[in-house]
Formats: structure tokens, sequence, C-alpha cells
């Protein structure tokens, strides 16, 4: 269970990914031009994640990530290990920049490997994170539902499932087989980041389902029975939150649109233990969808991880007190809007930046709650 018998999501708290250090982008493309070998980039990768987390213990987080330091994508490493998953590069302008990008499809039947390398990478975490809770972060059963099937033209050029409930069976299957993985590790603190759900709500997105032949508003049921199925079997010693945000690729943005379409179907998702939404400006719409939260946690990402300014105290308060017009104060918590860092190269902020921005989520908290 958490440390210090408190609720998870805690009052203040992390999305989960960190900007990488110099050092480990340095060996990334060193091992990337065959200068290092394999076991040279792993043995840096397990210092600066030691390092990682030694700073995590001194600001006095409750909960602990390895900064998701050995993925190039926040998504894709986890997708891309599963059986059944096949990995292809791609040119993208979906982000507002042109830039190089990995994508996935399904190419085979749907499961989770015993040997996925995320389970050993969270042992790692948690033998160092020690007493400390650790947390694991993986993608949210969806995104495989939306982008390496539903919008893929690779698998709609050689569908491997004669049925979408075929489909959903495996993925489920993959997802249950994987929490129960995780939590015969150890883990006690398990978040699904899945931003899968925006393509429900943004206009062009949904443009793009109807054209390849599935509704929008069906998808939202299939997605929250998806989500709720994978969750089925959750032990209940294991908290597991949501995280989800409008897209952060290299500080840019991906989704339009309202929570309002979203949140019915996904606060009734009674499994998990909160949602992180993002709120950090006015593209992230009012408060006013959480009327639909039920009795979980809801951690308001007020502050961003797309910018290094720092955020006015007083501001993030007020907005905090007219969230608590909505859903009561002791169900808010607060965390950044989403990770520092989705990808390998981070977002545009320093890592200074980045300390600042978590001492001042902590400060406000424990100013707020008394049981931060």
């Amino acid at each position: 269970m958490p440390n210090n018998n408190q609720l998870v999501p805690f009052r203040y708290d992390i999305v989960g990914s960190f900007l990488r250090p110099e050092s480990l982008k340095n060996a990334r493309d060193a091992f990337a031009n065959s200068k290092i070998t394999k076991e040279q980039l792993i043995q840096i990768e397990d210092q600066t994640i030691i390092d990682l987390i030694e700073k995590q213990k001194k600001i006095g987080l409750h909960a602990i990530t390895d900064g998701e330091f050995r993925r190039r994508w926040w998504h894709l490493d986890f997708i891309a290990s599963l059986n059944g998953i096949t990995v292809y590069d791609f040119q993208t302008t979906a982000f507002g920049i042109a830039t190089q990008a990995q994508g996935t499809y399904v190419s085979g039947p749907l499961s989770f490997p015993k040997d996925h390398p995320f389970l050993e990478h969270f042992r790692f975490t948690q033998k160092h994170a020690a007493p400390v809770l650790a947390k694991q972060t993986i993608p949210g059963p969806n995104m495989i539902f939306l982008d390496s099937l539903i919008l893929s033209k690779q698998y709609n050029e050689n569908p491997i499932y004669n049925s979408l409930e075929a489909f959903k069976k495996d993925l489920i299957t993959t997802y249950q087989e994987a929490i129960q993985a995780f939590y015969d590790a150890g883990c006690r603190y398990l978040q699904l980041d899945d931003t899968s759900w925006g393509g429900l709500f943004d206009d062009r997105f949904r443009d793009m389902i109807t054209v390849n032949g599935l509704d929008a508003d069906q998808l939202l049921s299939d997605f929250q029975e998806v989500t709720e199925k994978s969750l089925a079997n959750k032990p209940a010693d294991l908290a597991v939150t949501f995280h989800f945000c409008k897209g952060n690729f290299q500080s840019h943005w991906l989704y339009n649109g309202s929570y309002e379409t979203i949140t019915k179907n996904l606060f009734s998702i009674e499994a998990f233990d909160g949602f992180f939404l993002e709120y950090d400006d006015e593209r992230s719409g009012g408060f006013e969808p959480l009327k639909d939260l039920r009795d979980q946690r809801i951690v308001l990402g007020l502050v961003t991880t797309k910018k290094g300014q720092l955020e006015d105290t007083a501001d993030i308060i007020k907005r905090i007190e007219e969230a608590s017009q909505i859903v009561p104060l002791d169900q808010i918590c607060l965390s950044p809007q989403c990770g520092f860092a989705s990808t390998h190269e981070g977002n545009h902020l320093t890592e200074e930046d980045q300390w600042k921005k978590i001492e001042l989520v902590k400060t406000i908290a424990e100013a707020i709650w008394q049981d931060a």
C-alpha cells in the first residue's frame, strides 16, 4: 500500500517523465552510432535513474518514477514489446512541427510477454526508490485500439482480426496479464496514460474515425468497456490512476475539444483511484465536466510542463478554489499538467525550471491540504 497510509493519487503528485540529462542523451546518440555497447548504455541509464530517484526523494515526492529514462517515447516502447505489434518510421506534422516519428500497428494476435522489459525496469526503480513508493506508468489499452488498429493504414490493408470483438478480447487479456505481472513484480501504484480518448472529442480525429468506418460515439462505449475489463481483476491493494492530456510532444499539443464528451464514460470506470487531467491553459476548458466525477480523486494539472515560466501561486490557488465549487476540495489534488519529457527530446524548459515547478506544486498542496 502507499506510504504514510495516504490515498493515491497524492495531494501533490507527478505524471511521470522527466527531462533527460545530457549524459543520457549523449549516451543514446553514441549507442545509435555504435560507439558504445548496449551494456554501456544500460549502465549510464542505471546511474542517471539512480540520480533522478535521489532528487525526487530530496524534494519530498510520495511516489517516485524512473523518469521514463529508458524510453524513446512515453507510450511506444511499452507497446512495441507486446506480441503482435510492429513498429514503423514515418514523418509527421501532426503536432504543428515537421519531425521524424514512429508508429505501431497490429500485425498478429496480441498478447503480453512474460519477459516484457518494463517488468525488470520497474524492479530496478523499486529497489532504489525504497522506502518511497515506486510508481509505474504505461500507456492505456486504447492507445493500441485507436492508433494501431482503427487509424492504422497498415492494419486496415491487412486486418488480423475478423471482428472488433475478437480484437478487444485479446487486448483486454493482454492488459489483464500486464497489470497482474506488474503487481507480481511488486508494483502498488500503476498509472495508465491514455491520450487516445482525445480522438473521441476532436473533430478532425472524429472525421478520421468515420472515414475508417467506425462511429466515435460508439467508440466511447468501446473504450470504456476495454478499460473496465482490463482492470476487472485488479488486486484490491493496487492503486491505479488514469492520466490524460491533449498532447505533449516537445511542448506541442495534438487534440482540440471539450472533456464534456468523454467524462461520463471515463469517470464511470470505478476501478480507477483517480484521474490526472490537463488544466494548464485556456485550451483545457473549464472545470464544468468535473461534475461527472464520482468518489475518486481528481488531480488538476494546473502547472504546465510546456514552458519554463513559473506560475503565480495565487493564480493556482484561485483555480483550485474554482474547481472546488464543482468537486469537493477533499477529492482534489495537484500536479504538473503532464510529464516533462514525453519523448527523449523533452519539452522546452530547463531542468532547473522542472524542479521549481515540482517544488511549487508541493508548496501549494501543503498550504491547502493538511494531509499533503
